[in-house]
């Protein structure tokens, strides 16, 4: 999924991978939640190009219909809102 005008492909996929998980597990450490929820949420938009570069291009070595992958992309702005209402918005309170 990663374009190929972005160097280090590789590392960029075991980075945002390991970011994943990090900001799942800081879900579950409640004194973590907001920066794992902020970190979730830089995530999310940090990958967004390269969710509309596959929506463009397709998915390489997957057999995905182009309309499927346009309407995938709006739902980037609900996991953001989701994460938000969860992990940041809660915890102001």
């Amino acid at each position: 999924m990663i374009p190929p005008v972005l160097p280090a492909p590789y590392f960029l996929n075991a980075f945002s991978g390991a970011a994943e998980i990090l900001g799942g597990a800081g879900v579950f450490v409640r004194p973590l939640n907001r920066v794992a929820g902020w970190g979730l949420i830089l995530l999310l938009i940090a990958v967004f190009p390269a969710n509309v570069y596959v929506a463009i291009h397709g998915w390489p070595g997957v057999k995905i219909s182009q309309w499927i992958l346009w309407v995938r992309l709006p739902f980037q702005l609900l996991f953001i809102f989701w994460v938000y209402r969860a992990l940041i918005y809660k915890t102001t309170k």
